[in-house]
C-alpha cells in the first residue's frame, strides 16, 4: 500500500511538471497575443497607464481602486482580480526608471482577460486573488529617475515612512497580509551571471528578514518558487539568471515585507543582447510571472528543494558595451598592450521620452576578467589619433570616417546635443589636445591595421569601415563632445 502510494505521488509529480512546461512554452509562443502595444518603450509615464487602468476598471472582471496618491498628486492604483483565499501582491516601478514589470503587469492582465488558457486561468483564479500594483513612483517616472519628488528611495523608507508612496505600500501589505509578494524591479544591464559572460538577464533574490539569514517557511517558500522560475528562463536565456545579494537591509521594504511574514520574492530586470528597450526580458517576465501564479495556485513548488536555489549563480558586475582587447597604445614613444573597457551611457532628452549616448572608457588595462556585450580581438591593431576636418555639408560620414576624420567643423543642428550619425562635430575654434587613452575620456579613436584603417570607434560604437553604416549598429555623434 505504501509503496504504491508513493509510485501514485511520483506519478502526480510528474504530472504536474509535464502540465507545468506545457503551459510555459504555450505562453511564450502566445505572448504577441496579449502584449499590450501601447506601452512598448521603457519610457512610460503615468498617463500612458491611466487609459490601461480606466479600461480595467470598467471590465467587472477587476477589482480597481485608488488606494494612494504621489508627492505630486498622481493616483495609486491597486488592480485586483480572483476568488482565491490566498492573497498575491505584485507591485512595480518602485524606481520611476525600473519600467520593464509595469509593462509585463499590462500584459498578465490582458491575459487574464482573454478566453484563452480557461482551465489554467481557473485553476490560478479559484485559489488565488492578485493584486497588481503598477508604478508605485509615478512621479520618478515622469523624469525617468529611480528617486520619488522628495529625493529619496521609496525602498529605504520601510521604517520611516516618510513618502506618501511608501505609506501606501505598507498599508496595503497589511490590509492584504498577502502570502506571496513580488517586489518588481529593474537592474542595471552590466550585471554578469557570476564567472560567465552572460548578462544577468533576470535576476532573484528571497529576501532575508534579518542579519543572520536565516530560512524560516516563509523565506523557503519563495526560494523554492525562485527556482522554479530560474529553470523557466533557463529555456529562454540559458545562463543568463543571476542571484541577487541577500544582504539584510533594515530599511528596505522587500527585507522588511518577508520579517512581516509575506514570502518576498525579488525579480530585477537587467541586460539582453540586442534589446535596449528590453521587451524580451519583459516577455520573460510574463512567462516567468504567470507560470510561478500557476505552482503557486496548485502547490507544487512545495516539493522543490531550497537547496537548489544556492546553485543559482550570484549576480556580478563584470561587463561592458564593447571590450577592445590587446590593443597596441603607443604613449611617448613605446608600445602598450591594453585593453579597453567602453560603456554607453543613456542621456535623456528634455521630456525624458527619448535618449541619446555619451560613453565612455569605463577601465583599461588587464580586463581579462571582465566581459561585454561585444568584444574584439585588437590583436595586431594598433590605436590611432582621429583627425580634424572642416566641411561644409556632410553627405558622406563613412567616406570621412575612411580618411580618418571623427571631428568635423561644420554647420551644427540648433539646440542639440546630439546628431544621428557616427561623427563628433565642433566649432570653428576646436582644437584637438594631446590624444591620450584615460578612464572616463570619450573612446573616439581609429584602429589600425597593416598600415590600414580598419575600423573607428566613435563615442564607444565600433564601426568596421569595410561595411556600410546602415548594416550596422553605429549610435550616435556628439555635438561639441556633449
Amino acid at each position: 500500500m505504501i509503496k504504491q502510494l508513493l509510485l501514485s505521488a511520483v506519478f502526480l509529480l510528474v504530472c504536474n511538471v509535464q502540465a507545468q512546461d506545457e503551459l510555459t512554452s504555450k505562453l511564450y509562443e502566445t505572448y504577441d497575443d496579449y502584449k499590450e502595444s501601447s506601452i512598448g518603450k521603457r519610457r512610460i509615464k503615468h498617463a500612458d497607464i491611466q487609459p490601461l487602468i480606466e479600461k480595467f476598471k470598467a471590465n467587472p472582471k477587476f477589482e480597481v481602486q485608488k488606494v494612494g496618491e504621489s508627492i505630486q498628486g498622481r493616483d495609486i492604483h491597486l488592480i485586483s482580480i480572483g476568488s482565491g483565499d490566498s492573497n498575491i501582491f505584485l507591485w512595480s516601478q518602485m524606481h520611476g526608471d525600473e519600467p520593464t514589470a509595469t509593462q509585463a503587469i499590462f500584459d498578465i492582465l490582458n491575459f487574464l482577460d482573454a478566453p484563452e488558457f480557461k482551465e489554467e486561468k481557473e485553476a490560478i483564479l479559484s485559489k488565488l486573488k492578485l493584486h497588481f500594483l503598477p508604478m508605485l513612483n509615478p512621479d520618478g517616472a515622469e523624469v525617468f529617475t529611480r528617486r520619488n519628488a522628495l529625493g529619496i528611495d521609496i525602498n529605504r523608507d520601510a521604517l520611516r515612512l516618510q513618502s506618501p508612496e511608501g505609506q501606501t505600500l505598507k498599508r496595503l501589505r497589511d490590509s492584504l497580509d498577502a502570502d506571496f509578494g513580488f517586489n518588481l524591479h529593474d537592474q542595471s544591464k552590466y550585471y554578469n551571471a557570476e564567472r560567465t559572460d552572460k548578462p544577468a538577464t533576470i535576476s532573484y533574490l528571497a529576501t532575508a528578514y534579518n542579519y543572520e539569514k536565516d530560512i524560516n517557511d516563509v523565506r523557503a517558500n519563495a526560494m523554492k518558487v525562485i527556482v522554479f522560475m530560474d529553470k523557466i528562463i533557463q529555456n529562454y536565456a540559458p545562463g543568463q539568471v543571476g542571484r541577487y545579494s541577500d544582504d539584510f537591509e533594515p530599511r528596505a521594504f522587500g527585507d522588511n515585507i518577508a520579517k512581516w511574514g509575506t514570502s518576498l520574492i525579488l525579480i530585477e530586470s537587467g541586460g539582453y543582447p540586442g534589446d535596449p528597450e528590453k521587451q524580451e526580458i519583459r516577455k520573460l517576465n510574463y512567462v516567468s510571472i504567470l507560470s510561478a501564479l500557476y505552482t503557486i495556485a496548485n502547490q507544487s513548488y512545495k516539493d522543490i528543494p531550497i537547496e537548489d536555489y544556492e546553485k543559482i549563480p550570484h549576480n556580478n558586475r563584470m561587463l561592458f558595451d564593447l571590450k577592445i582587447e590587446n590593443i597596441t597604445y603607443e604613449l611617448l614613444g613605446n608600445d602598450y598592450i591594453i585593453d579597453l573597457g567602453i560603456i554607453n551611457y543613456e542621456v535623456d532628452l528634455k521630456d525624458h521620452n527619448e535618449f541619446y549616448y555619451k560613453s565612455s572608457v569605463a577601465d583599461q588595462g588587464d580586463l581579462s576578467t571582465y566581459y561585454a556585450y561585444k568584444t574584439f580581438d585588437a590583436k595586431g591593431y594598433s590605436i590611432v589619433q582621429p583627425k580634424v576636418a572642416k566641411v561644409t555639408r556632410i553627405d558622406n560620414p563613412m567616406q570621412l570616417l575612411q580618411d580618418g576624420v571623427a571631428y568635423v567643423k561644420t554647420e551644427k543642428p540648433e539646440k542639440s546635443t546630439f546628431v544621428h550619425f557616427p561623427l563628433i562635430l565642433v566649432d570653428e575654434k576646436f582644437e584637438l589636445k594631446s590624444f591620450s587613452m584615460q578612464p572616463g575620456a570619450n573612446p573616439t579613436f581609429f584602429l589600425k591595421k597593416d598600415g590600414k584603417l580598419t575600423h573607428a570607434v566613435i563615442n564607444g560604437f565600433l564601426i568596421d569601415l569595410s561595411k556600410p553604416l546602415e548594416q550596422q549598429n553605429t549610435g550616435n555623434g556628439l555635438i561639441n563632445g556633449k
